[in-house]
């Protein structure tokens, strides 16, 4: 193919178009600081609250400022892309800041921030002993507002229904209003959220946790983030406190379309909500049979341990590095195609897995029937057009060949291949669960890698893309105006 037309056909983003859209970003970003403020006020760490305080004047000053822009409505594909990235990427490095008032060191810290925005729950820290509760609740806080979406909030109550919406918006697959409910959506996504959270904090408490342990663990169990209270994580719990836990992590892995206005009776109909479960089934007993001899209750551990991974929220009830090789191998599937698209969950996603075994299933098909035929491939009695295919494919190819160059490096440093593959699929799935790489010894250049991959992960990796192609940034721009 010739350059020349795509040449012709691209716009680099307009700066102030992407100023006003992100500013809008950072003001929900800055009024969503105040709550672990407040945390650290009430915690007793006046020194914390005051650089939550800095981060949020900050964000608030600098979004304010932008949003009064005067531009277009009207947004190209790449300025949302990289006004998505940016949003994950931005109170990632600013929380960095006050997160080092507990004594962090700054690389631990930005692992930690990134770590919590990106709902993947992978932590460089020695221990959690001793740690305040402010700390673990800003944490949690972190993945239940990455989890939730900052751009939820903004197109529920700040950018105005329209094109950008729409652009800036939901998966059309999320929404089956997408064309004309846009901001409808995002708060009903919003109001779905906020009850999952009551539900699954309600559940902990009933399940036996005391308050402030249901708090933070039903956060990061609905945005399926993984960050507990203790270095345990669920491993101290009751076995009724585990269920709980889980069962919100698989309410959080359903797409959150499915929860409102009878779509849940009509999910039965659904075949990627039974390979979600079927997936889960066939972990927990492939993982049931890989444990026996290992564990005094092989079949509870292992259902718990499917869930969490196949839900990417990234809990455990065992040290995985303890696990035989074949567990890791059913644990590292399961982190790689995680839940549903329009859910917390990170990995792949069921979507684009069941696109693709469908597309295998038609070249065989194809290879039997006569020259011309035509076969049409379908989702829930959707037809597929040929460019879901095409991006389902994409993605596929993209993610597992980041996956491939993170997993190199650590190979590089002699890390144990199957471990370090273990914990890079965790972090580009934003799952959380760890074969003992990730670890406060770790080497810096390799927590900067998986800092990329959690970014990464979290958008979906082509947002990431399109921020670091230089095309994005220079070329001919269309007007703002």
């Amino acid at each position: 193919m010739k350059a020349g037309p795509f040449r012709s056909l691209h716009f680099a983003i307009r700066p102030r178009v992407l100023a006003r859209y992100l500013g809008q970003l950072l003001v929900i970003v800055a009024g969503l600081t105040l709550v672990p403020l407040g945390g650290a006020l009430l915690g007793g760490r006046p020194d914390v609250a005051l650089r939550q305080a800095v981060v949020a004047l900050a964000f608030g000053a600098l979004g304010g400022a932008a949003m009064r822009l005067r531009c277009t409505d009207r947004v190209q594909a790449n300025e949302a892309l990289v006004v998505t990235a940016l949003v994950f990427v931005l109170p990632g490095v600013a929380m960095t800041y006050p997160l080092m008032a507990y004594g962090i060191a700054p690389l631990d810290a930005l692992f930690e921030a990134v770590s919590g925005i990106t709902t993947t729950g992978l932590s460089t820290l020695a221990t959690l002993e001793g740690q305040p509760r402010a700390f673990l609740f800003a944490r949690a806080w972190l993945q239940w507002i990455g989890g939730l979406g900052v751009v939820a909030l903004a197109l529920a109550f700040v950018i105005p229904a329209g094109v950008a919406a729409k652009r800036l918006g939901f998966d059309p697959r999320e929404s089956p209003d997408y064309v004309g409910g846009t901001r409808a959506h995002a708060r009903r996504v919003l109001g779905v959220y906020l009850v999952l959270t009551a539900g699954a904090i309600a559940l902990c408490v009933a399940a036996g946790m005391h308050g402030f342990e249901s708090l933070v663990i039903g956060m990061a169990a609905v945005s399926t983030g993984g960050f507990s209270t203790t270095d345990a994580s669920l491993a101290g719990l009751a076995g009724p406190a585990r269920t709980a836990v889980c069962l919100a992590c698989l309410a959080g892995a359903l797409s959150f379309s499915r929860y409102y206005g009878g779509a849940l009776r009509k999910s039965l109909r659904d075949p990627q909500i039974w390979i979600l479960f079927g997936l889960v089934a066939a972990g927990a007993a492939a993982l049931g049979l890989g444990l026996r001899g290992h564990e005094a209750s092989p079949w509870r551990h292992a259902a718990w341990m499917s869930l969490s991974a196949q839900t990417t929220a990234g809990f455990s009830t065992l040290p995985v590095a303890e696990l035989p090789a074949t567990a890791k191998l059913v644990l590292i599937v399961q982190m790689f195609i995680g839940g549903e698209v329009g859910s917390t969950a990170g990995g792949l996603k069921i979507l684009r897995v069941f696109v693709l075994l469908q597309l295998v299933r038609a070249l065989v098909l194809r290879a039997s029937m006569p020259r011309g035929s035509v076969l049409l491939l379908r989702v829930g009695g959707s037809r597929l057009r040929s460019e879901e295919i095409e991006a389902a494919a994409a993605v596929a190819v993209a993610y597992a060949s980041v996956l491939v160059l993170s997993w190199l490096p650590f190979l590089a440093y002699g890390h144990d291949p199957l471990d370090a593959l273990f914990d890079v699929v965790s972090a580009l799935g934003t799952v959380g669960l760890s074969a003992g790489t990730v670890g406060p010894d770790l080497q810096p250049a390799l927590k900067a890698v998986l800092c990329l991959d959690m970014i990464m992960g979290r958008v979906e990796i082509f947002a990431f893309f399109v921020l670091a192609f230089p095309g994005t940034w220079l070329g001919r721009r269309r007007s703002s105006e």
